[in-house]
């Protein structure tokens, strides 16, 4: 196959899969959205819009700057932000579940999104002073990439730990940690970051390979859409 605007064939059947797969959301969601807030869809649907524009600035800046690390890192943080956007604009767009929520749910809620926030602001200095920031000419930020390491762990550790408690309050709640949508999100939400923590561990006592660099990327991803939930959930109720 010939190459498409420099893409091979495995981009573009990527691109292609992705494309598919973000279409097939959009018309689940709009076909069942509730036209109930229509005021609560507005705002984070202007920011998504606003966020894309201002990623493609901040890319073409990363290009000019030869994908400097910290230009990378920007990058790749403001995508935290729009996933997490698009999490809550689809969480308002569908029917909203009852259920039984833990008190200690709603009081940690908010402080497991500021631990998690610093948790990922950290991992990019990390990423900048590891061997994959951004190409392999890319100059590194200079710090101490197992010092970092270490301050990255820390957040996330206790991250883990919020989560934990949150789920454990949830599942004398409920006795499930599965039968309604509150406790599946935030057994979801465990699993990944307990898949983060291991993840995070391995690469970093095998050198950090680039596959294990890019599925904990995708676990940072998944993440930025799950650990809002319980505050969701909590105004659902």
């Amino acid at each position: 196959m010939h190459n498409f605007l420099g893409l091979g064939p495995e981009a573009i059947a990527t691109f292609a899969a992705s494309l598919a797969v973000m279409l097939g959301f959009g018309v689940v969601v709009v076909r069942r959205a509730k036209r109930l807030e229509p005021a609560g869809l507005i705002w984070p649907a202007f920011l998504l819009g606003a966020g894309i524009i201002l990623q493609a600035v901040v890319g073409g800046i990363t290009v000019l700057t030869g994908l400097n690390s910290w230009i990378v890192g920007i990058h790749f943080v403001i995508s935290m932000f729009l996933i997490a956007l698009a999490a809550l604009l689809v969480w308002r767009a569908l029917p909203k579940p009852s259920g039984v929520i833990a008190s200690w749910n709603l009081k940690l809620a908010p402080l497991t999104v500021v631990v998690g926030l610093v948790t990922t602001l950290v991992g990019v200095v990390v990423t900048g002073a590891g061997p994959h920031a951004g190409d392999a000419a890319t100059p590194r930020n200079g710090l101490d990439l197992e010092i970092w390491q270490h301050y990255h762990s820390y957040p996330g550790y206790l991250m883990l730990g919020l989560i934990s408690v949150q789920l454990g309050s949830q599942y004398l709640a409920t006795r499930s940690l599965w039968r309604d949508l509150g406790t599946r999100i935030l057994t979801i939400l465990f699993l990944v970051t307990l898949s983060q923590a291991a993840i995070g561990i391995i690469q970093s006592r095998l050198g950090v390979p680039e596959f294990l660099v890019a599925a904990h990327m995708l676990g940072a991803a998944v993440l930025a859409a799950l650990i809002s939930f319980p505050i969701f959930l909590g105004q659902a109720n």
